[in-house]
């Protein structure tokens, strides 16, 4: 494999997690670039580990990741959206207080969430002539780039979406699995 095609995979696998971090970025009150940061290196870390982990089952776990990441990453994501919305609503109830930080479960959870599809690519990979440390470094380099970046574009749109930031960032990874969801199915049919 080349290096230019290491790399469109790379930031390919980096796409969701980029869609989720702006949303994350959005429902925070005006993020520093350390907490971005932090963003990049969790969602990159897992991004960098799943295709690993992928690779290492290889064909014994391909049928079973295979047919079912899709449905596991709409899952997660909807429940982290709903759980977002929720939250979302919550404040504009009763004036919480404004976060500045997420939790590092929730970001390894929505992290995980994004980045099933990479350990389906970490199976394919196991089959070609690919150095697999090379390209799981190579997505978890663009991931932790492109969470960092979404982080900050997020605290944008957070700043112009006020309250209901939160809202329709649990909206965003809602639509995000679905698309997972839909662009598998697509596929399939």
């Amino acid at each position: 494999m080349t290096w230019l095609s290491t790399l469109v995979i790379a930031f390919a696998m980096s796409t969701d997690a980029f869609a989720a971090a702006v949303s994350k970025g959005a429902s925070l009150s005006r993020p520093k670039f350390s907490e971005a940061l932090r963003t990049g290196v969790i969602f990159g870390a897992i991004e960098a580990i799943t295709p690993l982990i992928g690779w290492a089952l290889g064909s014994v776990a391909a049928p079973y990741v295979a047919a079912w990441d899709h449905w596991i990453a709409f899952c997660m994501l909807t429940v982290l959206g709903l759980h977002m919305m929720h939250n979302g609503y919550k404040t504009d109830q009763a004036e919480a207080p404004v976060r500045t930080r997420h939790s590092f479960w929730l970001l390894a959870a929505t992290g995980f969430a994004t980045s099933i599809d990479a350990m389906a690519v970490g199976v394919t990979l196991a089959f070609i002539d690919n150095n697999i440390l090379v390209t799981a470094s190579a997505i978890g380099m663009a991931t932790l780039l492109m969470v960092t970046l979404g982080v900050m574009v997020g605290r944008m749109l957070g700043a112009l979406v006020g309250k209901r930031a939160e809202m329709l960032g649990g909206a965003a990874l809602i639509g995000i699995g679905a698309i997972i969801l839909y662009e598998h199915l697509s596929a399939v049919a």
